[in-house]
């Protein structure tokens, strides 16, 4: 029983009385059916395309930065008029834009769904879960997704967060091409046996902490497929009809898209908040160079940036593609 009351907090900080109906809660955030649960670290990082930083533009930026600093560890790295750059010892993850008096992004809009936080270990992951249930922090669900294990929750302006740990990628598994991924009970007790939960040990991010991947909302999946698979060059791992995912070199998923809330949506509204931009990086200069060529024959607009180029996807969402 030593770690029940941990568990009924987490459950009871999602709104749920129990662990099918959380599971429940994390079908709206990643989709699937909720089945029985399926019986380390993953390699995000180490493909030869990967995640690097986002960007999201906030109203308020003080309570965001607080935010993702008390809950998720971030460190503030720079701060400035025109943005607060948070991270951890290794480098920036987030960039925080001030838009007062913005309108928040509504999610029927194409935009954010979630930026997913890759923890370095299970263990890790299971520390943070002491962290916030003693916090109190409110959670909107729990998933185990066969690669993953994976925890949701939102920031004090509805940008959605994913928290998870991956599982040894051997472990994986792939039909016909397609990695096998679903939204299973997750076995919170296994996760917590990893650590105390009489105290939380959870200070700071650890920093091996990652962007795993971005989930966008988009309105119109074969459309996305079009500019993220064809022009950025990731390749399908997972296809629905309402729901793509994409990665680099065999990893789950670097970045997924979905038309569940955003279906026929248009462009978005500059002026809202939400996601500003992310980084997909490269330490491979034919990739960079491969890239450029698609876009330019594709005849989609590029903009020079340091390290690399901006494009935005058909919704105006901005991608830095660069290398590093």
């Amino acid at each position: 029983m030593r770690h029940s009351l941990t568990r009924r907090t987490l459950l009871r900080l999602a709104g749920a009385s129990s662990l099918a109906t959380a599971a429940a809660f994390a079908v709206r955030a990643e989709g699937g059916p909720v089945a029985a649960p399926a019986a380390g670290p993953g390699f995000a990082s180490k493909t030869p395309i990967r995640i690097g930083a986002a960007a999201l533009k906030v109203r308020d930026i003080e309570r965001v930065t607080s935010y993702y600093r008390d809950v998720l560890g971030l460190s503030v790295l720079a701060r400035g008029s025109a943005s607060v750059t948070l991270g951890t010892a290794e480098g920036a993850l987030l960039t925080l834009e001030p838009k007062p008096g913005a309108a928040l992004e509504p999610p029927t809009a194409a935009g954010l769904f979630h930026i997913a936080f890759l923890m370095p270990s299970r263990q890790d992951l299971a520390r943070w879960l002491v962290h916030v249930a003693r916090n109190r922090t409110p959670l909107t669900g729990f998933a185990d997704h066969s690669v993953s294990e994976a925890v949701y929750l939102n920031d004090p302006e509805g940008n959605g967060i994913e928290v998870y740990a991956d599982r040894p990628a051997e472990r994986w598994r792939w039909e016909g091409g397609r990695v096998v991924m679903g939204t299973h009970r997750l076995d919170i007790d296994d996760i917590l046996s990893l650590t105390d939960t009489q105290a939380s040990n959870y200070a700071k991010a650890p920093d091996g902490l990652r962007i795993g991947h971005v989930h966008l909302r988009v309105g119109d999946v074969d459309a996305g497929d079009r500019f993220y698979r064809d022009l950025l060059g990731l390749a399908s791992t997972s296809r629905r009809d309402t729901a793509s995912f994409l990665s680099s070199g065999g990893y789950h998923h670097h970045l997924a898209m979905n038309t569940w809330n955003s279906a026929g949506a248009g462009p978005r509204n500059e002026g809202s908040t939400g996601l500003s931009w992310f980084t997909l990086m490269t330490k491979k200069p034919d990739l960079m160079t491969a890239q450029a060529e698609r876009f330019a024959t594709a005849g989609v607009a590029t903009t020079p940036f340091s390290g690399g180029f901006e494009s935005a996807d058909p919704w105006g969402t901005r991608v830095r593609l660069l290398q590093g």
